[in-house]
């Protein structure tokens, strides 16, 4: 079983890596990096599928379906426990939403592997100097970074869809496509030398952008925790919730982070108050991320440099603002529920380029001419 998982993940990065052989691009290496955002992103929103559609437990084993490789071969056990609980977390549908989001998750390591394979066989090939354009540092944390993460997929089943599991797991999958940004953009940046260059230092916006993308991390984790506590309708209402600004709440039993699904830290059901207490916190703390990553983008949108970066993030926060609002007046759309997701996970992209940009060792090593305002 291992090794036809293991097929399967070559399959699914057979065509990205495909495209980056045949690319034309003389930079080769920043194209399989770019591409292993991309693929990484995609399998963000998939997550974000394959969790919203209650299918994280379509295969209740790890890593295969029932001892198999793909559902076709447990075919017999899925429509066992399907005929037994027609509305249960086990169908065909849902075993084979959670097999795809397992192919994808074993390309991108597969990716990831040549990665940091390339980026051994290019620094040995420069005499191991550490000064050059691809370094194999990050690439290899890369590796180790992923495992971490396919421990978190493996536990997120086996514990059963434990809340704190599941929301670890989604932020270990932005923290990877942050990293895998990171390098992305380490392969990107050109660097401007000579007597007609300037280093333009941002050190107000470079703590700007770093607070703003931890703040996001805050709030993508409050987001992860209502998703995964099924708390996305507890309040119905906007901007009042059940009429109150400040509804009942029980924060206690809301927040204890070790408890099983649906369930009390002492096995009883969660309480309403308590899946109000998690929608509350999150939409409110949206307001200053929201506030925040504006002011950021605004700062940066001066300069001529970070201006297309600017005007993503300006938009992306905008639209992110309008899916979240759609859940609520809408009744939680699927499509709309995987959009929101999907643009907390493009904000991380974009705050990541915006942060390595600002805090280089280059800094924003820029043309003079370049330069337009700056109110630094």
């Amino acid at each position: 079983m291992l090794i036809q998982l293991g097929i399967m993940g070559l399959l699914v990065a057979l065509l990205p890596l495909t495209l980056v052989w045949v690319s034309v691009d003389a930079n080769k290496y920043r194209k399989l990096a770019w591409v292993s955002v991309f693929l990484t992103f995609d399998l963000i929103m998939f997550g974000a599928f394959t969790r919203l559609t209650d299918s994280g437990l379509g295969c209740p084993d790890w890593p295969g379906c029932y001892g198999e490789a793909n559902p076709f071969l447990a075919h017999a056990d899925i429509h066992a426990a399907q005929t037994l609980m027609p509305d249960g977390p086990v169908t065909v549908l849902k075993a084979w939403v959670e097999m795809v989001h397992r192919y994808l998750a074993m390309g991108v390591g597969v990716l990831i592997i040549a990665l940091m394979l390339v980026a051994w066989r290019l620094w040995l090939r420069s005499e191991r100097k550490f000064s050059g354009a691809i370094r194999p540092d990050l690439p290899t944390w890369l590796l180790f970074f992923v495992c971490l993460q396919g421990a978190f997929g493996a536990w997120t089943v086996t514990f059963k869809l434990q809340p704190v599991i599941v929301t670890i797991h989604l932020l270990l999958g932005m923290t990877l496509l942050a990293l895998l940004t990171w390098l992305a953009a380490r392969q990107s940046t050109p660097v401007v030398s000579g007597p007609r260059a300037a280093t333009l230092r941002l050190p107000g916006l470079r703590l700007s952008a770093a607070i703003a993308l931890a703040l996001l991390f805050c709030q993508i984790a409050l987001g992860g925790w209502v998703s995964t506590n099924y708390a996305a309708l507890a309040c119905n209402d906007f901007p009042l919730c059940h009429g109150a600004l400040i509804p009942q709440m029980d924060f206690e039993h809301g927040f204890t982070l070790w408890r099983h699904l649906g369930k009390t830290a002492a096995g009883d059901y969660l309480p309403f108050p308590a899946l109000t207490a998690i929608h509350w916190v999150h939409r409110n703390f949206a307001f200053i991320v929201i506030g925040c990553i504006a002011w950021v983008g605004y700062r940066a949108l001066q300069i001529a440099a970070l201006h297309q970066i600017a005007r993503w993030l300006l938009i992306v926060v905008g639209l992110q603002f309008v899916t979240g609002l759609s859940t609520i007046f809408l009744n939680w759309p699927l499509a709309i529920a995987v959009l929101h997701n999907g643009g907390a996970a493009l904000l991380v992209l974009l705050l990541v380029m915006l942060n390595y940009k600002t805090t280089s060792s280059s800094q924003v090593t820029l043309s003079a001419a370049h330069i337009r305002s700056s109110s630094f």
